[in-house]
């Protein structure tokens, strides 16, 4: 009897049931379970302690190295005033711990996380020109860490900041300012611990990023490692570079002071005797641009040097007061013109109450001395005509001319201000906008 069939029949049934058996067994492992034990295994008591510094590269004893970047969110305000910027930003960082290699069960457990930072090593890091700051806790903490198969750990939090930036205002409004984000080690120094900036892009920036008054035309990337009497300390700076955008400040600021200014001419086309006119325009002209100053400078901080818009606000407010003082000068050139009118009108009346006597005088004469006199004026006139006929009449240009259809001294010191004011304050606006606006951006540092 051939028994070779059954049993390969039952051979081929028990191979079947053991594979089968074998991928149910595959199936039902918890890998979450696996992924606990792995963490005890590598984090348990006495396996690891936190308070070590990594090896350095390859195992050896150098510096541990730990690489930087950064993803910039947003950056809500950046104040004049106080000198500082407010920026909200995911800040990561990256090094070897060997001590945390585990096995990832065939490339099924790609990276382990964890919520607690102080389980495993973390660099000493903190941001040297920092002011206040917070983390983020809502729902849950913004923050892990992800330990990866080779030892490779990975630091990610979601943070606000607000910052120091020094300013140089000296061309505000028309100034661009580099603000920077520092970040040094506080205790471990380079023999210990070397922060780099991670290859290929270690500074990313949100798209369409807003800001109300400043444009982000470029950030850069450097280092700024620091000597003190403890050691050297490895330190990262990002400059941030932002352009103040200009139309506002056109807008609320130099279009108004123009307007002022331009009306504080109207009292030059005013009559001279209209004097509580032109008095409330010069002075309200006067008092709306000092409170224009005063609010610009308010918003400011008080700083020792003259920035660009003191330069346009000053001198706005000296051709209002100006036209403020040609006011009085005019006044005053009135009222004196109307002194020398009453004097020559009292000097002709003299003069003819004289002559009037003069002539009374000569008919009360006898003939003969009239006779005689005669003779005496008829030479002089003649002298007179013969001056007369070789004198020649004064030149006069076309100023002189001009200026004759103004009889009076006050009527001409406005025919002249109103051509005086206008060209020297287009003449400032041509200097004032060629010296600001060209200026080469090494001069703003």
């Amino acid at each position: 009897m051939d028994y070779s069939r059954p049993i390969c029949a039952l051979l081929a049934l028990v191979v079947f049931y053991l594979s089968h058996l074998a991928q149910c067994t595959n199936a039902k492992i918890n890998f979450r379970e696996k992924e606990k034990q792995i963490l005890d295994q590598i984090l348990g008591p006495g396996r690891y302690d936190a308070r070590i510094r990594p090896s350095g590269i390859n195992g050896t004893d150098g510096p541990a190295v730990v690489n930087i970047n950064l993803f910039v969110r947003s950056i809500t305000t950046i104040s004049d005033i106080k000198m500082e910027y407010s920026v909200q930003l995911t800040f990561r960082e990256q090094w070897l711990d060997e001590r945390l290699k585990f096995n990832n069960l065939g490339g099924r457990l790609k990276y382990l996380t964890l919520t607690e930072a102080n389980r495993v090593w973390m660099p000493d890091l903190f941001f040297s020109n920092e002011k206040e700051g917070h983390f983020h806790n809502i729902i849950m903490p913004n923050v892990y860490i992800r330990i990866f198969p080779n030892g490779n750990v990975l630091y990610s939090i979601r943070i606000s900041l607000t910052l120091s930036c020094p300013m140089n205002l000296k061309l505000y409004p028309l100034d661009k300012q580099t603000c920077s984000l520092r970040m040094a080690s506080y205790g471990w120094t380079t023999d210990d611990l070397v922060f780099l900036w991670k290859e290929g892009d270690p500074v990313q920036v949100v798209k369409n990023l807003h800001l109300p008054r400043f444009t982000l035309e470029k950030f850069l990337t450097d280092y700024c490692n620091s000597k003190t009497n403890t050691g050297e300390y490895s330190c990262l700076k990002v400059d941030l570079l932002f352009k103040r955008e200009f139309s506002y400040y056109l807008i609320q600021i130099y279009i108004p002071c123009c307007m002022l200014v331009i009306v504080s001419w109207v009292s030059f086309w005013l009559d001279q005797g209209a004097v509580p006119a032109r008095v409330s325009l010069g002075v309200t002209t006067l008092l709306t641009m000092a409170t224009q100053s005063s609010g610009i400078n308010a918003s400011l901080p008080p700083v020792s040097y003259t920035k660009a818009i003191d330069v346009w606000t000053g001198v706005c407010l000296t051709f209002v007061f100006g036209a403020l003082l040609e006011f009085a000068l005019v006044n005053y050139a009135s009222r004196s013109d109307m002194h020398r009118e009453n004097m020559k009108k009292t000097r002709r009346e003299m003069e003819a109450a004289a002559s009037m006597d003069a002539a009374s005088d000569l008919l009360d004469t006898d003939s003969n001395t009239t006779f005689a006199m005669k003779p005496l004026m008829r030479g002089t006139n003649d002298k007179m005509r013969q001056c007369e006929i070789h004198m020649t009449p004064p030149k006069k240009n076309c100023c002189r001319i001009w200026m004759s259809k103004f009889p009076t001294r006050s009527k001409r010191i406005d025919v002249i201000s109103r051509i005086t004011f206008p060209l020297v304050f287009a003449l400032f606006n041509l200097a004032y906008w060629s010296t600001y606006l060209f200026r080469d951006e090494e001069e703003q540092k």
